[in-house]
């Protein structure tokens, strides 16, 4: 059993763990919530169960009673699937729905562990690491786990699905002097927002000879999709626009740079396929985890981190002016990106849960 909070960032590295659990021959389920559901056509497992669930956010005394109530119906629910279900182990990805799942674990005896995609311990997870067996990291070190559960820290990295290992071999080939500058720009809806209202601005700006070679491939929320594009078409731009890419790993690979948020699943594509990058941190995240992955990868030389507060328009151009102007930095970050990818992390990931399986049948 699989539990993972219903967003991309808990359930892309679930997606790639069922993926390689299936390979070995196992059965698997998911537990998520209700946010969940956009992946049950495509999520690998048997079946996706769906558990009340609630996050902590409001610190009025009845907010907390609503919250710690619906855990409580997760948990019933949780504790009802798992003894018809009756599985080998579970596993969890954070994000408060798992929660439930790994509470009803401990009490029905079944052997669990949790996997941290981010280079500070989750709220969430940081809840369940006395109830688990292993603790699987994407980063060495993990921030703000407690000292007392050390000793079950195994680092595997964030494995990444299928989709994007089969573009990882594909080598970086830096701008020529006279091709196209092709740059791939996304962030989540959030991250969209900004930078549909900050990156045509400046490119704008940009040297002339550099921004006649621009060829812009950007995600943009349904909303801003023709200001966007009205914008690019002004300044005379090649673009491509759309609120999904769904074959956006392709997209990574083929770029010459890219402009993202730093949520962890997006780090690890950028380090499995080694592509340069502008990190933008979604501002007021919990914990500062995005600014953490940010500058793991920055500081490793793959990746260039700016805060978006410091990130306007005339910073962005010229920042885009040095890179574009000196190919020669792009591919040394793209080598550095590489070396920082863990394009295995699944098989690691796989091979704890089999551990668990087998303290199951001991």
């Amino acid at each position: 059993m699989l539990a993972a909070g219903g967003t991309g960032g808990h359930l892309f590295p679930a997606f790639a763990l069922a993926e390689e659990l299936v390979r070995r021959g196992y059965i698997v389920d998911l537990m998520t919530d209700s946010r969940g559901g956009k992946f049950e056509g495509d999520f690998p497992a048997r079946k996706i169960y769906r558990v009340p669930s609630a996050t902590l956010t409001s610190r009025s005394p009845w907010g907390l009673i609503r919250t710690v109530a619906e855990l409580l119906r997760g948990t019933i629910a949780a504790y009802g699937i798992l003894g018809r279900v009756a599985p080998d182990a579970i596993f969890g990805f954070g994000g408060y729905p798992t929660f439930p799942p790994l509470i009803a674990a401990r009490l029905r005896g079944i052997p669990a562990g949790i996997h941290e995609q981010n280079a500070v311990i989750g709220r969430a997870n940081r809840m369940v690491t006395s109830l688990v067996k292993n603790i699987a990291t994407s980063f060495e070190p993990t921030a703000r786990i407690p000292a007392a559960h050390a000793k079950k820290v195994h680092l595997t990295g964030n494995p990444v699905r299928n989709l994007v290992a089969g573009s990882s071999g594909i080598p970086y080939q830096p701008p020529q002097q006279t091709g196209p500058l092709k740059l791939l720009v996304f962030g989540g809806s959030q991250g969209a927002r900004y930078f549909s209202d900050t990156v045509p601005g400046a490119l704008r700006l940009m040297d002339e000879p550099l921004r006649q070679r621009l060829k812009i491939v950007q995600q943009c929320r349904e909303e801003d999709l023709e200001r966007v594009r009205s914008a690019y078409a002004q300044a005379g731009i090649a673009a491509e626009l759309a609120v999904f890419f769904a074959d956006l790993p392709a997209r990574i690979a083929d770029a010459h740079l890219v402009i993202a948020r730093a949520g962890a699943s997006t780090v690890a594509e950028l380090a499995v396929l080694g592509r340069p990058s502008i990190l933008v941190p979604l501002p007021h995240s919990l914990d500062n985890d995005q600014l953490q992955n940010a500058t793991r990868l920055q500081d490793a030389g793959g990746a260039w981190c700016i805060r978006q507060a410091d990130l306007k328009p005339q910073r962005l151009a010229g920042e885009l002016d040095r890179l574009f102007g000196q190919p020669e930095l792009l591919e040394k970050a793209a080598s550095a990106a590489r070396a920082e990818g863990r394009p295995d992390a699944a098989k690691r990931l796989a091979d704890l849960v089999e551990d668990l399986v087998s303290l199951h049948h001991d």
